[in-house]
């Protein structure tokens, strides 16, 4: 079975992995005699790759008028011809065309840039055509079916898994040491390592009862409020959650209340249908919470352009077609956003549909809600506000010659005009005017260019805001009257065509108001409807994919036609079914697949592995995983002991790079965190969309700009350079050297990588001055990796 061995060098292609499964599928078959071919398995995957883009759901795009992604079109009679001649390839057009070797007649065309069928591929086309060429409705939109198993729980993943396994030989890895099994289930439930006493505690306890100790260590973790920092930044992922309003202006915006309530909702544990309807919907709830209201801040997490002559109406088009596009992504995992322009090209989506989705979005005031706080430190507010007064004060003091003779040369036409509200201002002798009264002035006369200007005055600006109202974040409230929504002729908002009220696309279950108004609260209702085929099936193949590093559908954004085919359906359709059935829990998802064996295998390469399945497809093994950007910061404060565990609260500004802040087009300012807020979790750091953090950004965190499904894994030499250089890492360091030098290396070693050190590890290690082996052991690959 050695031609396991052709699997795709990277997991990113998803054509590559869905020519690589149809491969491995008839040569299965092969081995089987012939056995029936599946189309959703063996034969979408070719026609979508080569055929669906000319010959898919989308007419305007439909060369020829042929259509080959049902049954009565590919085989309806076209002056005389049929594509597909069912149980006759021989007679089938399409057949004639695979096989031609004229580059006029041949499909696909040599002007598609695509290579010719290969032999397995013909072969499979001529044997379904042969069998009758049935069809069958996409995978993902078929309901999940009861698989025919006796095994429960965890024990059910194992058997899925086995089972593929046992296809082509292969058996599981045994389980990882109980020093490696601690720091890889600490790190995924709470994203944080083990202390050596941890560990030592785990090991003691595994000797006595393995099963129950990491039964024990797993229901600790889960009830962590740790857990919901964690799997919380996982979901503002999804979210695209930032700190920022994005664009070139990119200002500060307050919305960390959204950010708390979903840590909240997770340590909860809160049911997974009302965690979604909360988000698109809490407002409209009965007698709506202010958590419920603060919730709605999902899908105020949208870019707000805030240059000058926009227009307005555009960018909240814009920002509708992003949540339509985003709930299609995160819930459905549908690319529903390709639907805007046109009919889809390759999935069963109109773009009539698209905008009967966009109606659901389209009838939202957006205001802020002042919210209760009860952590409202209005002396650190002042205190602040006073430092940011007196740094502007400062700066006005220095422009004041400037100001004056600009203030001289204004003209009273050219003030009433252009400078309404500053008449008053400018009736008072300078010396009399406050502070923000002269910042008022500048920014309307030689500041209105000034970078510098902008950076301290807005920082200014928004304490003052902040101190006056109290905490505030961003939420959705529903219109009294609804707007009116069309259809966009190719996706421009000038051009309105057909009018269209709420609705969801025909291919999925049936949509039914049960408000009577059409409007969110149903939308989210059918969204977690048990009878959606998609939304349970599309989050725990998310979740799977933050255990193993890969969904079970490799493109866990796109379950559509384009979308790769799961390696394992039955285990995708139980863990689906099973979600819902344990009340949409994710702690209790969670539990059934870190208690696993799949989960606790070792993650060592095997030689058979390495043969038969080199990527790791079929899970015969563990997979080391690099740590997510927040987590590598997380994991140095713990080793070196400087963590803060304080919990929610706005966000904070551990030290950046210098001059990174004014790398966007407004230079801003950003003074350091003092105190336990230096060591927060990444988590808290304060995120600009136009200007992130570095050390986030090198280790690929996201931006904010658009909903993240899955975190690429980058290695690059700017991480090491990061880890050593970095003005954070270097304090960090620092303060492992202290470890060092009173706990010894071994000690701190053990706080970096969960392990003892090999005497030669010591050796070197030792070698060096304590700062410089501090700032080794934060650079191990070990330290950054879970494996």
């Amino acid at each position: 079975m050695k031609f396991l061995s052709v699997l795709p060098a990277s997991p990113k292609c998803a054509m590559s992995r869905s020519t690589f499964l149809v491969f491995w599928l008839a040569c299965v078959s092969s081995l089987h005699g012939a056995e029936a071919i599946s189309f959703n398995r063996q034969i979408r995957p070719i026609l979508s790759e080569n055929c669906f883009a000319c010959h898919g759901f989308d007419p305007k795009h439909r060369e020829a008028g042929l259509r080959l992604d049902t049954f009565a079109d590919a085989t309806a009679v076209r002056d005389g011809v049929q594509a597909i001649v069912p149980g006759k390839a021989a007679a089938s057009e399409l057949w004639t065309r695979i096989v031609s070797t004229d580059p006029d007649v041949v499909m696909p065309p040599p002007t598609a840039h695509k290579a010719p069928l290969t032999e397995a591929q013909r072969a499979l086309i001529k044997g379904w055509i042969d069998q009758g060429a049935p069809y069958e409705t996409h995978w993902a939109f078929i309901p999940p079916k009861p698989p025919e198993i006796q095994a429960t729980g965890s024990a059910a993943i194992d058997y899925f898994i086995g089972q593929e396994l046992k296809k082509v030989g292969l058996t599981m890895s045994g389980q990882a040491g109980p020093e490696k099994l601690i720091r890889r289930v600490s790190l995924d439930l709470i994203g944080l390592p083990p202390t050596p006493e941890e560990i030592d505690a785990f090991t003691a306890a595994v000797a006595e009862d393995p099963e129950a100790a990491y039964a024990d260590l797993v229901d600790r973790l889960l009830e962590s409020p740790h857990y919901g920092e964690r799997w919380g930044r996982w979901w503002l992922d999804q979210a695209r959650y930032a700190d920022s309003n994005g664009y070139s202006i990119d200002a500060p915006r307050s919305i960390w209340k959204y950010r708390d309530w979903v840590v909240n909702a997770f340590n909860a544990d809160l049911p997974f249908d009302e965690f979604t309807i909360e988000q698109l919907a809490g407002d409209l709830l009965p007698n709506a919470t202010e958590d419920q209201k603060v919730a709605t801040g999902f899908h105020r997490n949208t870019a707000i352009n805030q240059e000058g002559g926009i227009d307005e109406e555009q960018f909240r088009i814009d920002s509708i077609f992003d949540r339509v596009a985003t709930t299609g992504t995160v819930w459905l995992g549908l690319t529903i956003g390709c639907a805007q322009c046109h009919d889809h090209k390759f999935d069963p989506i109109e773009q009539k549909e698209y905008y009967r989705l966009f109606a659901f979005l389209n009838n939202q005031e957006e205001p802020t809600l002042k919210v209760s706080d009860p952590s409202f430190d209005v002396a650190r507010l002042q205190a602040e506000l006073e430092r940011l007064e007196s740094s502007l004060a400062a700066y006005l003091e220095q422009q004041k010659p400037s100001q004056l003779l600009w203030e001289s040369e204004l003209k009273e036409p050219s003030l009433t005009k252009n400078h309404k509200g500053l008449k008053a201002i400018l009736a008072k002798p300078y010396e009399k005017r406050t502070v923000t009264e002269n910042a008022a002035v500048f920014a309307a006369g030689p500041g209105a260019a000034d970078q510098m200007y902008r950076a301290l005055y807005e920082p200014h600006k928004a304490a003052a805001a902040e101190l006056k109202t109290g905490v505030t974040t961003m939420v959705l409230k529903e219109r009294a009257e609804p707007r009116k929504t069309t259809v966009y002729i190719k996706g421009d908002f000038t051009r309105p065509a057909d009018e269209v009220s709420p609705g969801t696309p025909a291919v999925l279950h049936a949509y039914q108001s049960e408000t009577g108004r059409n409007n969110r609260l149903d939308l989210a209702r059918w969204i977690v409807s048990p009878d959606n085929p998609l939304t349970a099936r599309v989050i725990m193949n998310r979740v799977w994919q933050q255990y193993f590093g890969r969904g079970i559908v490799e493109t866990e954004n796109d379950f559509g036609s384009q979308g790769s085919l799961p390696s394992h359906p039955e285990l995708l359709d139980w863990l689906a079914r099973e979600f819902i059935a344990r009340d949409w829990s994710l702690k209790e998802m969670h539990r059934l697949i870190v208690t696993s064996q799949t989960y606790r295998q070792s993650s060592t390469v095997r030689p058979e592995l390495k043969e038969k399945d080199p990527h790791n497809y079929l899970l015969g093994r563990q997979q080391r995983l690099r740590l997510d950007a927040e987590i590598v910061r997380d994991s140095a404060l713990t080793a070196c002991g400087l963590l803060s565990e304080k919990m929610g609260g706005p966000p904070v500004y551990p030290p950046i790079p210098e001059g990174v802040m004014g790398l966007g087009q407004v230079k801003r300012a950003w003074k350091a965190s003092e105190g336990p807020d230096r060591y927060r979790r990444g988590l808290y750091t304060f995120v600009y969309r136009a200007t992130p953090p570095p050390s986030l950004t090198v280790f690929d965190a996201p931006d904010g700009q658009s909903t993240c499904t899955r975190r690429i894994r980058s290695n690059t030499p700017l991480q090491a350079l990061t880890l050593l250089n970095d003005i954070a890492c270097f304090e960090f360091a620092t303060a492992l050297q202290q470890v060092i030098e009173k706990q010894g290396l071994e000690q701190a070693f053990r706080r970096c990588t969960s392990r003892h050190p090999t005497t030669d590890e010591l050796k070197l290690l030792g070698s060096l001055d304590t700062l410089s082996a501090a700032r080794v052991l934060l650079n191990l690959d070990e330290t950054v990796t879970r494996d």
